[in-house]
């Protein structure tokens, strides 16, 4: 009878913990500008992320090309919500990361120019789209954004 109590607990504790499983980002990421939505912002004209995603480490490499030029930056975040820092276009960002369920919410802050971005990403059932949807707070107003990558 111990023996099937304990198989059965170790059957459920599988079974709960397969369900714990997160989405990993790790891939090359380019953005699908048909699927996007930039709201009053102008969009790109290319857009790509490089992910590293070891949980709960999660580097993220972005390079953008617009009318305002060519940026890159490098972002690094804990997923178990612990903030770091790092310097993107001279400024300093502090950010951080949670999970909330199978959506990652990743809170960017950049005191410099009063601006918050809570970008919550999340893969499709596939895993062939990855999707941000970006809010964006600063001194002159509330945007909000969705931004649509397709896996390389």
């Amino acid at each position: 009878m111990n023996n099937i109590v304990g198989t059965i607990l170790a059957l459920a504790l599988v079974a709960g913990g397969q369900s714990a499983v997160k989405p990993n980002f790790s891939g090359e990421w380019k953005v699908n500008l048909a699927k996007s939505d930039f709201g009053p912002l102008p969009p790109p004209s290319a857009m790509s992320r490089t992910i590293t995603h070891d949980e709960p480490a999660l580097t993220i490499v972005e390079a953008q090309r617009s009318d305002m030029g060519d940026q890159n930056t490098t972002r690094k975040y804990v997923t178990d919500g612990t903030e770091t820092s790092f310097t993107a276009n001279g400024a300093v960002v502090k950010g951080s990361a949670v999970w909330s369920e199978n959506t990652l919410v990743v809170v960017s802050k950049v005191d410099a120019i009063g601006a918050t971005f809570n970008d919550m990403m999340s893969l499709s059932a596939d895993g062939k789209a990855l999707t941000s949807k970006v809010h964006i707070t600063s001194p002159q107003g509330e945007v909000d954004l969705t931004v649509v990558f397709d896996r390389q």
